[in-house]
């Protein structure tokens, strides 16, 4: 199953249950087996990155066509900071966009953020995971911190590049009891 990210935008600002029932709208997704897993939603509303499990890229972006999710989708995978657990996980609250051009690899930049790990660290921001695009292009990075504020200061202070800097809350798929 191949781990696949889909950014969206939205002009009015939506709620976590707006996410819910959007991420339950069906359509074709149990035809393709294109699960949804989690969204990120901005703390404004107005932005949300949802991470799928597929089979591969087309099924789930034909599975999105066929509710007319509109946005931008690519294929990724994900790789989590040493010894994170579930717990940490769900403190997770702040995102880091990144674009490379030209493309970069996963250790390239991660040999970048290790040369500024001490910034991280004095404004008490954690790194826990990143999805990473398979072009090599784009990478999500998910923070613990005290707030948006933290994380892009050090981001500026480690020489990290970085495209925008965003709070979010995670939104999950409900869980059905037996």
């Amino acid at each position: 199953m191949a781990d696949l990210f889909f950014e969206r935008a939205f002009e009015t600002p939506i709620g976590a249950a707006d996410v819910v029932a959007m991420g339950m709208e069906k359509g074709c997704f149990a035809v393709h087996r294109a699960e949804w897993q989690e969204s990120m939603l901005a703390s404004d509303g107005c932005r949300l990155l949802c991470r799928f499990r597929g089979p591969d890229a087309e099924s789930v972006r034909i599975a999105l066509r066929s509710v007319n999710a509109a946005g931008r989708f690519w294929p990724g995978t994900i790789h989590e900071a040493p010894g994170v657990t579930s717990d940490d996980l769900r403190g997770a609250n702040v995102i880091v966009e990144r674009t490379f051009d030209p493309p970069m690899t996963f250790d390239e930049v991660r040999a970048l953020a290790a040369a500024g790990a001490g910034c991280l660290d004095a404004h008490r921001v954690t790194w826990l995971r990143t999805f990473f695009s398979n072009d090599r292009r784009r990478m999500i990075c998910l923070y613990q911190a005290p707030d948006a504020e933290s994380v892009r200061l050090a981001q500026r202070r480690a020489g990290m590049p970085h495209e925008d800097v965003w709070a979010f809350t995670t939104v999950r798929p409900p869980t059905t009891a037996p």
